[in-house]
């Protein structure tokens, strides 16, 4: 078995596989990577977001799917070299606005009525997990939603996919009352989205 890190990954860690290849995950080409996008669009909650918050961009591959369903999409990630690529593909689309952000250390300001947090959870540690809880629920506005999409397979991350996805959430629901409006499992990965109260 992999002996997991113990505690959250530090910037550091995304600058050096950014360093060696640009699209680490295979985002671009990669079929599983296509197929979670597309369950990740139909399972959103609401056919157009007037404020989102997308954690963990990467080089935009979702970002620039997300963006024609949302008035404003604030996509923050931990490495300038991913947001560079990011801030090329999405050029062309106005409402989409990026910032380098380190959470839960750094929060970026307003609030959001979807936040997105995509293959992110895990790289925390608990209480890590913890205070991005906090944060989600002073963001998410009433009736606002929060997908998360993980996946499953062994890592040396911090949490598991599952163990990662269920502290989370038993964190933010000590802070508003949530209701699971989607869950499902595949094979590699499982996607939950919460309304908030």
């Amino acid at each position: 078995m992999t002996q997991r890190a113990n505690n959250s990954l530090p910037p550091t860690y995304f600058d050096a596989l950014y360093a060696a290849d640009a699209d680490p995950w295979r985002f671009e080409t990669s079929a599983y990577e296509r197929a979670k996008y597309e369950a990740t669009l139909a399972a959103l909650p609401m056919p157009r977001s007037t404020s989102a918050l997308e954690i963990g961009c990467s080089i935009g591959v979702l970002t620039a799917r997300l963006a024609p369903r949302c008035d404003r999409l604030r996509a923050v990630d931990v490495s300038s070299r991913a947001l560079d690529i990011a801030r090329r593909r999405c050029g062309e689309l106005p409402q989409v606005s990026f910032e380098e952000v380190r959470v839960p250390q750094q929060w970026p300001d307003g609030t959001f009525d979807l936040i997105l947090l995509s293959e992110v959870l895990y790289y925390l540690d608990r209480d890590d997990l913890a205070r991005l809880a906090a944060q989600v629920s002073g963001a998410l506005q009433p009736g606002g939603a929060v997908m998360m999409v993980h996946w499953l397979g062994e890592t040396d991350y911090p949490l598991s996919g599952d163990a990662a996805v269920e502290h989370f959430m038993r964190e933010l629901t000590r802070q508003r009352s949530a209701r699971v409006v989607r869950r499902s499992r595949e094979a590699e990965y499982r996607l939950d989205c919460l309304v908030l109260g």
